[in-house]
Parts: C-alpha cells; structure tokens; sequence
C-alpha cells in the first residue's frame, strides 16, 4: 500500500483525482479514531472520569481555536519540527558523524551493548519494541550483528543517550524500517528523539538514496504517532491484534515517508 499524498509537481490525471481523495480521507479517518481510541484509553487509565471526558474535548476545542487564531496572526505553529535539511552538520564522509543542535549520530559499537541492556531491563521500554529486541548482552550482541540493518548511538555530548536504526534494509526496493530508543526517561520528551530522527532520515534518504522509510507503532504510542506525522509520515495500514504484549495482543499502526515528500517539506536537495 502506497502513501497518499503526491509529491509537489506529481499530478494525475483529472479521472484518478477523486479517487486518490477518498483513499487520503480513508486513511486519515482511520488514524485519528486510532489516536482517539488510543487517547481515550489513557484518559480512563488515569483516572479521568466519563463525564469529565466532555471536558477534556472542550479544552481540546479551545487549543484548537487558539491555533487558528496564532495563524491568522501569520505566527508559527508552536509544535512545528523547526529546522530544515541544510541545519544538519554532514561529516559522514569525513568521520561517520551526524549532527544538529548538540545531538549527534555516530555508528553503533560493540561497547554500546551494555549501557543497551540496562535500558532494556525497564519493561515498558522492552515491550515498546515489535518483536522486542534481545534481553541479554549476548543476544543483544548478536541482534546488532545481524545483515541488512545499520544501528547508531544517539549521542548528548560524547554521552549515549539512545539507539536509533534501520533494520530490513532493502536495497533493490529502496526501503528499510526505523527503530528508535531514548534510554533515559529523564531525556524523554526534550526534542533528542526528534533531532535524532530528523538526523536518520537524513542518513537514509540523502546519503543512503532510500525512497522510503516506515514504522511499526503499537495503537497506544500517540506520541510517537504524533511524531512520525509531523515528519511527513502518512498511515500506510493497520494490523489488527498483529502482536502480544504483556500476554494480550495488540494492534500495530504502520506508517512510511517518502524521499519526495521529505525534500519538499525540508527544503533539501539530491546529492
């Protein structure tokens, strides 16, 4: 299943028009009662009650009018990526290294396995990942070895902080799968997970020359789901009950970004 959205200066003809719509409208439809199903979910869970769920879609409205109001104003939205294709500092070639705003890519070593497991050991980091990565260093270190994948360290400073990677690299098709990991939960949700992506696709679309790029999310990850669309991801399909986890299956969400797509919304060129 193909994303969509048309990249800029690709059209169709005006017969094929109306159909490609209604497949965007499908998609779109069945992501945001995902995201809702998904949001309900954590609101019970939390200790939201029902009633006071009507609340919460009233605050929901009211931050929505307060963002039509800021673009009426011509303000930026305040959740935007931020930065574009050229903010990356490129010294592949050079030294394997990958940089933007203090966050750094660099290859994953052998060494980095330990300082991995002890993040893997917190089972809501382990059971985040479809199938789960290894529980032991020595399964770990044979996962990293494995063909057709590539793994780096996500670096803060000269600290590893993360692992993010591309795994069934398809070379004759163009495509591969991303995974991602911020080890710290401390480090969570400080824009180190999105500067590293952002460095990634990078890597996989500009020096890699892949086409495509997906992700497999559980239903329940609506940050990560949040996330990926900002990039430019687009709902490819969802498989139901596709997984276990913690002794119940789940849905998982996939979702893919083009190579045309990311150029056109970040500004960059072909090398």
């Amino acid at each position: 299943m193909t994303s969509g959205r048309r990249p800029p200066g690709e059209g169709g003809g005006a017969g094929d028009s109306v159909g490609e719509d209604e497949v965007v409208d499908q998609r779109r439809e069945q992501l945001l009662k995902l995201v809702t199903r998904a949001f309900f979910n954590e609101l019970t869970k939390y200790g939201i009650q029902k009633d006071e769920i009507l609340r919460v879609a009233s605050h929901l409205l009211d931050n929505v009018l307060t963002q039509l109001d800021r673009s009426d104003r011509g303000e930026a939205p305040p959740n935007d990526v931020g930065f574009t294709i050229e903010a990356v500092v490129d010294e592949w070639r050079a030294r394997r290294r990958l940089t933007l705003d203090g966050i750094a890519l660099r290859p994953f070593e052998g060494a980095d396995v330990p300082r991995v497991a002890g993040w893997l050991r917190v089972p809501a980091v382990r059971d985040s990942f479809v199938p789960p990565f290894p529980d032991d260093e020595a399964g770990l270190q044979g996962y990293f070895r494995r063909p057709h994948q590539e793994y780096f360290a996500i670096l803060r400073g000269d600290e590893p902080v993360g692992i993010i990677g591309g795994e069934n690299i398809d070379a004759a098709s163009g495509k591969l799968e991303m995974k991602k990991l911020i080890g710290d939960s401390e480090l969570r949700g400080k824009g180190i997970g999105k500067r590293a992506t952002f460095m990634f696709l990078f890597w996989a679309f500009s020096i890699l020359g892949m086409h495509k790029v997906y992700v497999h999310s559980r239903d329940v990850n609506v940050r990560n789901i949040n996330l990926n669309s900002r990039f430019g991801f687009e709902l490819e399909g969802v498989f139901l009950e596709d997984t276990q986890v913690g002794g119940r299956r789940v849905d998982l969400v996939r979702m893919a970004l083009l190579a045309p797509i990311w150029r056109a919304l970040f500004g960059g060129l072909e090398r």
